[in-house]
């Protein structure tokens, strides 16, 4: 099953659960939100739009957020600028971004999107400034799998899971994660 049909199955388990809470029955839902002290990341390796490996241990030494998206993913999209703006303002300070792409098809759909799309950064035109490695449902797993996109984990210096977000970011409450581990 493509990614894009495993996310919609999910986002109709989801609203599912929602409204049978409305309705009062007993479903727990995932809330969206950091959540705390998820251990060590896993020793996993990507490969980038060239299609070279990239171990993320690779970023030990510095701070990174992992953000699993998509081209076609509204949120992630939508999300999109504050990620260049976080980049741009603290990669001088030991940060990194890594934009791990969910697509079906991601070497035939992504560098075409990373290089020519441009989102509105500060009132400036910008296109993705931060490295792009192509995600696998055998990687995302290892995270513990992800119930919609964008889902970011923060990681700090010494390779250990600090937060994990589901949904968009938070741009308050990020900054003051990723602060604390700078």
């Amino acid at each position: 099953m493509g990614t894009r049909k495993r996310f919609s199955l999910w986002f109709a388990i989801l609203a599912f659960a929602v409204v049978a809470g409305v309705t009062g029955c007993k479903i727990q839902t995932p809330v969206a939100g950091p959540t705390p002290d998820l251990g060590p990341a896993p020793d996993v390796t990507f490969k980038d739009l060239q299609g070279n490996p990239v171990a993320l241990s690779s970023y030990k030494g510095k701070v990174v957020l992992l953000n699993f998206w998509a081209t076609w993913c509204e949120p992630c999209r939508g999300e999109i600028p504050l990620l260049i703006d976080l980049q741009q303002e603290y990669s001088s300070k030991g940060f990194t971004l890594l934009g791990a792409s969910m697509d079906d098809d991601p070497m035939k759909v992504v560098p075409g999107f990373v290089k020519t799309t441009q989102f509105n950064v500060g009132g400036k035109q910008e296109t993705m400034n931060y490295p792009i490695v192509v995600g696998s449902d055998d990687i995302a797993t290892k995270f513990g799998g992800l119930l919609g996109m964008p889902t970011s984990f923060l990681i700090s210096r010494n390779g250990k899971i600090v937060k994990r977000y589901m949904g968009p970011l938070n741009e308050a409450q990020f900054t003051k994660d990723l602060e604390s581990q700078l």
